[in-house]
Formats: C-alpha cells, sequence, structure tokens
C-alpha cells in the first residue's frame, strides 16, 4: 500500500510510447536488496521484474555488493540492461567492474548516460564483498566523470548527458554526494541520483539533480519542456493503471515467498520501530533493544561453555531495515529486518577502544548515520552541542577517528558496573562491524581485537530469543527505550 511498484512503472512507460514519445527508463540502484520480495533470491527476481519492465539502464548501488561479488555478477549476466558505475575499479586490472557508461539514441537525441556508485560502499555493506575493489575518491570521481562528459560529447557526439547516481546529498558524504559532482562537472545536464531515500527536484550548474525518494512512492517523470528539463513526481494513486503480464510475475514471486516467510515465530502487542531518522540511525529505539537483548543473549548461552563472561552487545542500527507492527511475528518480519544472515561474533575490546568507535560510528549527529551503535548491556551519552574532530581517516573507509576520544561520548557502565577504559570487554556484534563497516574502521587494525564466532547468525538469535526466552511474546519492558542511549540536542 502506498506504493507504485514494478506492474505501473511499465505501464506508465507503455503509455507514454503509445503517446508516441521517446522513453529512457533508468534506475539509481539498490534494486536487488532490501526487501523480501527480492532478498529471497538474492535479488534475481528483482532483475526478471525489470528486464520484464524495460529498463534501459541501472547504477551499481552499495547493496547491489550485499549477496558478494559472485552474486552480483551473476545479476549483471541476467539483466537485459547495462549496470553502470564510473568510479568502483578492480584493482587487479585497473579497470571498471562494470561498463562506465552508454549511449542510446532515441528520437534524433543521441543521449550518453553514466553510472556513479558511492564509495560509502567500502563501509555500508559487508568489507569481505569489495575486496579487490577501488572506490574512487573525491577528487579521482570528479575527474572520471569529467573525463567521461568530455568524451562522450566531443568524440561520441551525444547531445544529452544524464548521470545516473547512487550518491545522495547527505552532509555525510560531502565531498562524493551528487551536489559535489554537478558542482565541480561541467556538462552534465541532468542527474538522477539516489541512497539517501529524499525527493529532490532542483538545478545546480545549470543541471537538473532528480531523485524519487524510495520504493517507488514515487515514479520521477522528467520531460524537455520549453528548452528546459523539468521533473514531476507521478505520486502512488496519480496513474493506477498496472501492466498485467509485469503484475503476474510480481504476484507469483510474491506467492512464493509469502509461503516460504509465513511461518509464526510468536506476537508482539506493541510496535518495534525500525524507522531511520529519527529511528535506529540517530537514537535509541525499542527494535533496537530488543535485537541486542536477543544478541546478547545468544552470545551468553553460546559462550557459557567456555567459561567466556559476555559484558554487553554493539551493532549499528543501519542494519535494522524495517519495522515490527503489533500482531504475530513470523520468519519474514524478522528476516525483513535483519536482511544480511550477518555471523554473530564476540570480540574482545579495551574500554579506551570502546570508547573510540562510538565516538566514530555517532560523529554526524543529530544528522543521521548507518552506524549508530544500538546497544544491549552499555549505557552512553552524546553531546552533539560539542563539535566532531577529525583525526586520522580509517584505512580503506571513508570515516575518521575522532581526534579527541571522549569529548562527545560519555560510557557509563558497561555489563552493569561503570566503564573502566582499562578494562578489556567481551562484547557481542555482528561480522559487518567485526570487518570495519561503517565508521568501525578502528576494529580492522592488527591486533586492536581479538574475535570468535559464536555459531549463530542474526535472524537465528533473534528468532531462538523470541521463542525460548520470551516464550514467543514480546513483553511489556519493549513498549518503549529502556534508556541505554542519551543524545544531548
Amino acid at each position: 500500500e502506498g506504493i507504485n511498484g514494478m506492474a505501473t512503472v511499465s505501464a506508465l512507460r507503455k503509455h507514454y510510447l503509445s503517446q508516441g514519445k521517446d522513453v529512457l527508463l533508468v534506475d539509481a540502484g539498490d534494486a536487488i536488496q532490501d526487501n523480501n520480495l527480492v532478498n529471497f533470491s538474492k535479488g534475481k527476481s528483482a532483475i526478471a521484474f525489470m528486464n520484464a519492465v524495460g529498463y534501459d539502464a541501472m547504477a551499481l548501488g552499495n547493496h547491489e555488493f550485499d549477496y558478494g561479488q559472485d552474486v552480483l555478477a551473476e545479476r549483471i549476466r541476467e539483466a537485459k540492461f547495462p549496470m553502470l558505475s564510473a568510479n568502483v575499479i578492480v584493482e587487479a586490472t585497473n579497470k571498471p567492474l562494470t561498463r562506465d557508461s552508454v549511449i542510446y539514441k532515441k528520437g534524433d537525441v543521441k543521449i550518453g548516460i553514466i553510472g556513479l556508485t558511492t564509495p560509502e560502499t567500502v563501509v555500508t555493506t559487508n568489507p569481505k564483498n569489495v575486496y579487490g575493489l577501488k572506490f574512487l575518491d573525491d577528487k579521482a570521481t570528479i575527474a572520471v566523470t569529467q573525463n567521461l562528459v568530455k568524451k562522450l560529447k566531443e568524440q561520441d557526439k551525444c547531445d544529452l548527458i544524464v548521470a545516473v547516481g547512487h550518491l545522495g546529498s547527505e552532509d555525510a558524504n560531502m565531498g562524493h554526494r551528487s551536489d559535489d559532482i554537478l558542482m565541480n562537472v561541467d556538462g552534465i545536464d541532468i542527474f538522477i541520483d539516489g541512497h539517501d531515500h529524499t525527493a529532490k527536484n532542483k538545478y545546480i550548474n545549470g543541471a537538473l539533480l532528480a531523485e524519487t525518494g524510495h520504493y517507488t512512492k514515487n515514479i520521477g517523470v522528467i520531460t524537455h519542456m520549453d528548452n528546459k528539463w523539468t521533473e514531476n513526481f507521478c505520486k502512488y494513486g496519480d496513474f493506477n493503471e498496472e501492466d498485467p503480464v509485469v503484475k503476474e510475475l510480481v504476484d507469483k514471486t510474491q506467492r512464493e515467498v509469502d509461503d516460504a516467510m509465513a511461518l509464526k515465530l510468536g506476537e508482539t502487542p506493541l510496535l518495534l520501530n525500525g524507522s531511520r531518522d529519527p529511528g535506529v540511525r540517530t537514537e535509541e529505539t525499542n527494535l533496537g533493544d530488543f535485537v541486542g537483548d536477543a544478541y546478547l543473549w545468544q552470545a551468553r548461552k553460546a559462550m557459557a561453555a567456555s567459561g567466556v563472561n559476555v559484558d554487553g552487545c554493539l551493532f549499528n542500527g543501519g542494519s535494522l531495515r524495517q519495522s515490527i507492527e503489533k500482531g504475530n511475528i513470523t520468519v519474514g518480519n524478522i528476516s525483513g529486518v535483519l536482511p544480511y544472515n550477518n555471523q554473530l561474533y564476540v570480540m574482545k575490546i579495551k574500554g579506551e577502544m570502546l570508547l573510540e568507535i562510538i565516538e566514530a560510528a555517532t560523529c554526524s549527529l543529530p544528522s543521521q548515520i548507518g552506524a549508530f551503535p544500538q546497544v544491549s548491556g552499555i549505557r552512553y551519552t552524546v553531546n552533539t552541542k560539542v563539535p566532531y574532530e577529525n583525526g586520522k581517516q580509517y584505512e580503506n573507509s571513508t570515516y575518521f577517528a575522532p581526534a579527541k576520544p571522549g569529548s562527545r561520548v560519555t560510557i557509563h557502565e558497561v555489563g552493569g558496573k561503570p566503564f573502566d577504559a582499562d578494562k578489556v570487554y567481551a562484547l557481542v556484534t555482528t561480522e559487518f562491524i567485526c570487518r570495519g563497516g561503517d565508521a568501525y574502521g578502528k576494529l580492522t587494525e592488527p591486533g586492536s581485537v581479538d574475535i570468535q564466532a559464536i555459531g549463530y547468525v542474526d535472524t537465528e538469535a533473534v528468532e531462538n530469543y523470541l521463542k525460548e526466552e520470551l516464550k514467543g511474546t514480546v513483553p511489556a519492558k519493549y513498549e518503549k527505550e529502556q534508556g541505554r542511549v542519551t543524545v544531548i540536542k
């Protein structure tokens, strides 16, 4: 409800074609992940939908890498349209991972399309998924884009240059945002953006910057009128036709997924909040508390035989992808919240390092950040009135260490005892965090932490906690947050 969907996109495309218009259909990335409908097949169904609709091109988003490079290569081969990225380079060959651009002729107009992918990919997917790849930094991405624009215009004689990028406009991505590309690259006529889930319709350096938001709540329609490119949103309900062939393909896939995901695990009398902002990327939420408690419970059970006392849990709020509504909790609900199948690890970490990683993971607050630490067994405060001061940049990361750890963050307690910067704590977290995902680059430095897998993935821990510890019902204590995180604004 509230989402146009692929059958409507297809019908709208055919509607314009029937009017004799020339139509180019593109996607700005993150198409194959983040919804059970496509997660179940590791994105294979998403490509099947897009092939049926008739897409012309797509930019690689950061979540295209979430199933690993082998699966991404399969999806690229399956697509009847090019997946583009000019700034993702294979280190062994120093060549782009996939095509950097494509040219189409629509009517009398020759159109050059350039794909761009956020450098944040190195920290927003599991780092093992991008081993051997180099994501060009800010200046290099700008230079590559400018060179491509020049080639497409001068050598290939393109009349129109369209950048399709998965970059976003968030302040935390300063230097490689769509806005930065347009401010520093001449010759782009249209930039179709993604990544930050924001609706955009503005002009920068003479170019139209357009973005629809997310999940086809809007379909972006860009037209050339009065010698100007103009974007309008086809909002849900504005166009009510559906392509019956595409609809049946989607519905058939949905039925198969629903059957697999319908198994009831328990129930909740309250909403578990997985909203992004305000939500899991800016503050403690009851869903963050619930999942953190599940991880900690599972880790303590798994490590009991070895005599390791697990003090607490820390994981990134960006790994929580949706809320759990009141009512039954199914397999599909849990996998919808946690689609990545992250292995759980116990890491042994010194208190002073814990302070640094929490400070780094809250660096952009009060603006949202996927790294935001949801916790269990830990209590801390972030004072956002104190500016975050960058120290050195973490290796293979877009994030910086805090110059003065503890200037914004105060840890009050870990494991029910006052925080001790010199103590070594055992904390359960995800493989994504251990490998330096998001702002956790400190953990990849040699000798930083000792880690041990506990033999469970994230969804298993939550399912087991719900069934075994909670006896199938989320208790009233989760009606609101537990007071683990204080954010001073």
